[in-house]
């Protein structure tokens, strides 16, 4: 029987035949073995810093699970330079196909013994053959023509395996490594755990498909596959077959009669549609996703890959935005501190200087003119040289603007992206701003102020007790004041912003009314009063701080 020790033995004898040795060391790879391998005729020569062919090599050599992480990896420019972007994007999810006699048990497992009898037709030659599923072509009673997508047999105990083996290693990597701390590649494998363990599960992209269909119902632009649920399962996706020109093909497009700025200005504007309207996107969006149909319509399938726009993340991009449009590099800089994760302290000067030179791209220019690629990859750049992780949903949204981005320059030389991302991005920060939005996160600032409040009393009387004690040091590391300094920082802005906020909202309704005296009456008191609760923490810390001995180091 096969066991996780003979997969680790599997995975360490192609990454040295590769000259990825050193990956086996500090993976921890090597400890999981009950041998240390001696060199082998035809081992290429470790080259840590020009390895980028090899590594791909390697992780074709190594199936399915490897191959979706480094087409992942292939896409995360803040993670990875442009050499070894350019070297995984070659990776094709692709794979022999697995013969009818293997498939056609899976199909019956899912859909029931006679299942072949409920299609009107169905060709046991596959349209396509990747490496976690089939695709068929098939008719359903009515001459409804589909596309029956069935999963590999044994692909998920396969991937499943190797999933659990590579977040082995990567906890022990980040513990020993000191490049897999910086980029948290424990974090990042549980990420791409929980995505292709997702992508696994064709019931959920079914459910994809469906919520595009519904966002879209009143597009006549965009074209959604129907699914067919009596048709599917996990392990099976039917859908509604589509038809039409592949998007690149200008040639086809041009015999056809397409409009071909207009065809950028559409596929654009629905990718647009799908971050800043409906908030869930499509993530995927390369050529072979997207047909074009009599009269320029978009055809979208393959919902597997996709990213949601939450509000916490609609204001970081909103702030973000707000930045970029006024050219404010100390804004950028706080926006992406704020937004990404991190395991070291930021140089905050040097970033805002890298910043400053990221600004001058589109100096003098408006968003609506700017390169959007360009400014992206040179951010992607700034990103990864500071040793910032962008969160997924953001990593997601900045591979699609550049995909679409480079599709429309493709139908349209003088396509602009920004033309198209300016209104949505302008609209979306204004919504952000309006009182509705203020209204609710105050209310949430409100909860986490009130619940401070409720803590606080019993908080400091145990602090005072502490305190009674004579001779009492408290020994503080600058890097472990930063999380509580943090913490008092947001709360009193908070409670700022709640002062301010209520004494604006009544102003205006005593100014509705006319009455001006009594407003200026209560204004001060107010406002002062507000500003005295912040401190009053902060306060009474110095005095603390007076009355016992800290040192810090």
């Amino acid at each position: 029987m096969k066991t996780h020790l003979d997969r680790y033995k599997q995975i360490a004898e192609i990454l040295y035949r590769n000259g990825l040795g050193y990956l086996v060391s500090a993976s921890g790879l090597e400890t999981r073995l009950p041998f240390r391998r001696k060199a082998q005729p035809g081992d290429r020569p470790e080259q840590p810093a020009s390895s980028p062919e090899y590594l791909r090599r390697a992780l074709e050599e190594l199936g399915p699970t490897f191959i979706k992480l480094g087409q992942l990896l292939s896409t995360r420019q803040d993670l990875l330079p442009p050499r070894y972007q350019k070297e995984l994007a070659k990776l094709q999810d692709s794979a022999e196909p697995v013969p009818w006699e293997q498939i056609h048990p899976v199909l019956q497992g899912a859909l029931g013994e006679d299942v072949l009898a409920r299609f009107a037709s169905f060709d046991t030659i596959p349209l396509a053959s990747a490496s976690i599923g089939q695709v068929y072509a098939a008719r359903l009673p009515g001459n409804i023509g589909v596309v029956v997508k069935i999963r590999r047999p044994g692909v998920d105990e396969e991937v499943n395996e190797d999933l659990d083996i590579l977040q082995s290693l990567a906890g022990y990597a980040g513990k020993h490594w000191e490049a897999a701390r910086d980029y948290d590649v424990q974090g990042l494998m549980d990420e791409f755990a929980d995505t292709l363990r997702s992508e696994l599960d064709y019931a959920q992209e079914g459910r994809n498909a469906r919520r595009f269909a519904l966002n879209f119902e009143d597009n006549p632009a965009v074209t959604i596959p129907a699914v067919y649920e009596e048709f599917s399962t996990s392990t099976v996706l039917t859908q509604q077959r589509l038809h039409g020109l592949k998007v690149t093909d200008t040639a086809a497009l041009d015999a056809a009669g397409i409009d071909r700025k207009a065809l950028a200005v559409t596929a654009a504007d629905a990718e647009m549609k799908m971050v800043f309207d409906d908030g869930f996107f499509h993530a995927d969006p390369h050529p072979g996703n997207i047909f074009v149909q009599d009269g320029g319509r978009i055809g979208l399938i393959d919902f597997g890959m996709v990213g949601e726009v939450d509000d916490k993340f609609r204001a970081q991009l909103s702030a973000l935005f707000i930045a970029v449009i006024r050219k404010d590099p100390d804004r950028m800089a706080s926006a992406l501190i704020r937004m990404c994760a991190r395991t070291r302290r930021v140089d905050r000067l040097r970033l805002r200087l890298d910043l400053q030179q990221l600004i001058r791209l589109y100096e003098g220019r408006t968003l609506g003119n700017a390169p959007v690629g360009r400014i992206i990859n040179g951010a992607l750049g700034v990103v990864r040289s500071h040793h910032l992780q962008l969160p997924r949903e953001m990593a997601l949204l900045l591979r699609m603007l550049i995909m679409t981005e480079g599709m429309g320059e493709v139908l349209d030389p003088d396509f602009s992206m920004g033309q198209t991302l300016g209104p949505y991005a302008r609209r979306m920060t204004l919504q952000q701003l309006n009182p509705v939005a203020f209204a609710r996160r105050l209310g949430q600032a409100g909860a986490e102020t009130l619940e401070l409040g409720a803590e606080l009393p019993d908080q400091l009387r145990r602090l005072m007790n502490t305190l009674d004690f004579e001779g009492l040091e408290v020994h503080l590391r600058a890097e472990e004041l930063s999380p509580l300094v943090g913490r008092l920082e947001r709360v009193g802005n908070r409670m700022v912003a709640a002062v301010f906020a209520a004494a604006f909202i009544r102003g205006v309704g005593e100014l509705t009314l006319g009455d001006t005296e009594r407003w200026k009456s209560w204004q001060a008191p107010l406002m002062t009063a507000g500003l005295a609760s912040t401190g009053a923490l902060g306060g009474y810390l110095a005095w603390t701080a007076r009355k016992q001995r800290i040192r810090g180091y």
